[in-house]
């Protein structure tokens, strides 16, 4: 043994040494990410199954908020599912973003039908750099109820229960509930990139949640109280972007104590969105813009674990190739053993999530499409920036 030691530090260049070291540190930096805050939900969940977790027994009236632009399809295909909860009190408030299909005249008919369907409108003629923030003032103002609960008008509860089991978090303190909404996609090589994205995001919010660090939910499945809004002055502190209704809000209003979270499976919402790659694409870029207006110390925390997954894969690699270029196998085997742990680490935490977000578990594509994401935001925000022009949009 002493033998090959001497060997190896005679042998083995410095420098591979000083790889081999940077990628133990970061073999640590990230299993500190995924015992500390990926694992969240799943721990969450066993608290829930201890009854440790205490629920809400009075039922608080709802206003559901619904902002559409041209989704007189997706409105009638899913509002019947919001408007028939069972729950003892709710209005449903559908606000009109200037539609020119048959979205007015469906609501007119769905109002007939549906004595706690109220619907209002925002003028196309309006100019906003976000008419989404605008569309959820104007139904936020209109809301009777001080719970908000706020869905897409292409989404769907996937039961009668939804209301339920998102109002029932609201135990004393309680001011934020973040839920989770499912993305219905085709199963090929972009609709595994977006259902994991969407799963991987939902277990980094959440967790951070868990952890008193919320910084983030979805618009499809959001909840939070009307006072709040209006003592955080509403979408004023980010009115200048597309975007924020659903993050930067959140992280403007949430404290260490006043989030909860709710996945259970009748708290799920459905996205039908015809989510493309180019879509997906642009989606991620607002995405990205939104994200360097985080607060620092959520954006740092963010950064460290995106850089740390990208230098461990790529640190790995050389250091496979270098080991093996140099007949070095304990070493390659050692390193080997950090990426299966941190591999299998990674699994299980994923695939127990994605279970209880009522997804597909992942398994082969995991290190694929984990070295997949960050390098394509990397992308955008470098290379893809270059000839493209600003967009505005609407979502």
């Amino acid at each position: 043994m002493e033998i090959y030691l001497e060997h190896l530090l005679e042998e083995v260049p410095f420098y591979q040494w000083i790889i081999l070291a940077v990628l133990l540190l970061l073999f640590f930096v990230q299993m500190y990410y995924y015992i500390r805050y990926y694992n969240g939900i799943i721990r969450y969940s066993k608290k829930i199954s201890d009854n440790k977790i205490q629920y809400e027994r009075k039922l608080n009236p709802v206003s559901v908020i619904i902002c559409a632009q041209n989704e007189a399809e997706n409105l009638e295909s899913f509002l019947p599912s919001v408007l028939n909860q069972d729950y003892p009190q709710f209005e449903v408030i559908v606000v009109n973003d200037g539609s020119t299909d048959q979205t007015s005249d469906l609501l007119e008919r769905l109002d007939k039908q549906y004595k706690n369907l109220y619907h209002t409108f925002l003028p196309m003629d309006a100019k906003y750099t976000s008419r989404k923030k605008m569309c959820l003032t104007v139904g936020i103002k209109a809301a009777k109820y001080e719970h908000l609960l706020l869905l897409d008008a292409d989404c769907e509860p996937v039961s009668k229960d939804w209301i339920h089991k998102m109002m029932e978090n609201y135990t004393a303190g309680t001011d934020v509930v973040l839920g989770y909404s499912k993305c219905c996609v085709e199963n090929n090589f972009i609709g595994k990139i977006i259902r994991y994205d969407s799963i991987t995001s939902a277990i980094r919010y959440m967790g951070f949640a868990l952890c008193g660090k919320a910084y983030e939910g979805v618009a499809r499945n959001l909840s939070y109280k009307k006072e709040l809004f209006f003592k955080n002055k509403g979408f004023s502190s980010h009115l200048n972007l597309i975007s924020g209704d659903d993050n930067l809000f959140i992280q403007d209003i949430a404290t260490p104590s006043n989030v909860k979270v709710e996945f259970s499976p009748k708290s799920i919402t459905l996205n039908h969105r015809n989510e493309t790659s180019t879509s997906f694409f642009y989606q991620k870029d607002i995405q990205l813009q939104t994200i360097k207006e985080y607060k620092k110390n959520i954006l740092f925390s963010i950064s460290v674990e995106n850089t740390s997954r990208v230098l461990f894969y790529l640190l790995f690699t050389l250091l496979i190739i270098l080991f093996a270029i140099s007949q070095e196998w304990i070493l390659a085997g050692c390193t080997f053993l950090l990426f299966l742990i941190r591999y299998f680490t990674q699994l299980n935490t994923i695939r127990k999530s994605a279970v209880l977000l009522s997804e597909a578990p992942f398994a082969l594509l995991i290190p694929i499409l984990d070295l997949f994401l960050p390098l394509m935001s990397l992308y955008i925000l470098t290379i893809g920036k270059i000839g493209r022009k600003e967009e505005t949009m609407w979502r």
